[in-house]
């Protein structure tokens, strides 16, 4: 029987974002079809456990970064080193990487193919090839995705609070600058700085030999399949398998929306509240027109970006039209999703799925979302949803004042929504795909 080893950025018992949930609902999914799954990721210290029926393997990483070179280069060490033991251990017939970190590395890869297991990567994020971690240029123009050192120094130094006249500054430098500071592993600042170039081109080199080393990638949306094409991967070792819903469709039919000027229009967000996920764009537009009879809901996973939350807050705190709710699981989303009219997706970066659209989908709500990547695949304008341009908060405000005054666009829109693809398909399409690299 095969065994496939999965290996996300993160897992439970750690809040697990739209990756954790595909990979979770992708092990389900195959080990019907008679494969064996383990799902193994980084964490503080080594643990082995059971989630929901699923073997679960947690392997130490240095909690103590030394050098940042370790950050953007082949991979944690000591981490390497763990996994190995999970490997003698599971002697698993193929590695699945959903991740491309400092625990998820080109150190793990090159490990399993020292011992002859072939490997499969998914592209789930653009931080994959983007250093900024959006994909849009200086924050706001949809980048090509092509690696080029100068601009993504330029662009990853904006990214930290550097403007864009000192940050080109910078990357003009002669390399050996940046080569000494890291050299003397200088950090902080300026120090961190002036070595960028530096580190963007130790990562480039790692995600290169990463392209170079797996054995086939799966791209999740058509741009990732764009991007990495354009960065000299072939296309034939590119497959672009889209994620599927991982909940069963419900069998009820969804509550009426609004239909009077008494009832608010009810908006919904469900992700992590994270600068890229964008719901202080949301929050922003509707402070603009403090008497809109709408309300908002926000599911929101913290997750990171602590100030940012802080920020999100008092923005809640000022409107009594919102709320923030606690999170609930994954399973419950969809139902959860049918008490509200339409869901809101103000991302700010190149999202490959996300995942909560086809959840709205299977609910039968109509989605407002950001203008870019996936989103922009899965919404058709004025069919199933309404595209908005990304970071533009007149065009947000004006979008769901229009289905505030005329609630009827949303019935319109719901008739337009089709049955998303769901998480066996997906399955099964991965399995071909397995027993072609592990047998």
């Amino acid at each position: 029987m095969t065994k496939i080893i999965h290996l996300p950025f993160c897992f439970y018992p750690d809040p697990m974002g739209g990756t954790e949930v595909y990979v979770e609902a992708l092990a389900r999914e195959l080990t019907r079809l008679g494969i064996i799954n383990i799902i193994c990721a980084p964490s503080a210290s080594n643990q082995a456990y059971t989630y929901n029926q699923l073997s679960i393997r947690r392997f130490a990483l240095n909690q103590e970064i030394k050098h940042l070179k370790e950050i953007y280069g082949e991979g944690d060490e000591k981490g390497a080193l763990e996994f190995t033991c999970i490997l003698e251990t599971e002697k698993p017939d193929l590695i699945h990487l959903h991740a491309f970190t400092r625990g998820v590395s080109l150190k793990l890869v090159r490990i399993a193919k020292a011992k002859g297991i072939p490997v499969i990567f998914t592209y789930h994020t653009p931080t994959v090839s983007c250093q900024r971690g959006t994909l849009l240029r200086w924050g706001e123009q949809i980048c090509d995705g092509k690696i080029e050192l100068s601009k993504c120094t330029a662009c990853t130094l904006h990214s930290l609070g550097v403007n864009p006249s000192l940050a080109q500054a910078i990357t003009n430098l002669p390399p050996i600058v940046s080569q000494a500071v890291t050299k003397f592993n200088l950090q902080g600042g300026i120090w961190t700085a002036l070595q960028m170039s530096e580190l963007v081109k130790l990562r480039s080199q790692a995600l290169q030999n990463l392209m170079k080393e797996v054995d086939h990638i799966i791209a999740v949306c058509d741009w990732v399949k764009d991007v990495l094409t354009i960065n000299q991967v072939p296309p034939d070792k590119i497959t672009v398998i889209r994620q599927g819903l991982c909940q069963e469709l419900p069998q009820s039919t969804p509550l009426n929306p609004s239909q009077n000027d008494t009832q608010p229009l009810r908006l919904v967000f469900f992700g992590r509240v994270d600068r890229t996920k964008g719901i202080h764009i949301v929050l922003n537009a509707l402070a603009t027109n403090p008497n809109l009879n709408v309300r908002l809901d926000i599911y929101g996973i913290c997750q990171g970006d602590s100030s940012y939350q802080q920020q999100i807050k008092k923005l809640i705190e000022k409107d009594k039209r919102v709320f923030l709710k606690n999170p609930v699981p994954s399973s419950q989303v969809v139902e959860t999703m049918r008490n509200y009219d339409m869901l809101v997706v103000p991302s700010q970066w190149l999202e490959t799925g996300p995942m909560v659209i086809l959840e709205a989908f299977a609910a039968q709500i109509p989605v407002i979302g950001s203008n870019l990547g996936g989103i922009a695949e899965l919404v058709r304008d004025n069919v199933n949803g309404v595209l908005v341009e990304a970071s533009c908060l007149a065009s947000w405000a004006r979008v769901i004042q229009s289905f505030c005054e005329h609630p009827e666009k949303i019935e319109d829109l719901r008739s337009g929504i089709s049955v998303p693809m769901m998480m066996d398909k997906v399955a099964e399409r991965m399995k071909v795909i397995y027993n072609d690299f592990s047998n």
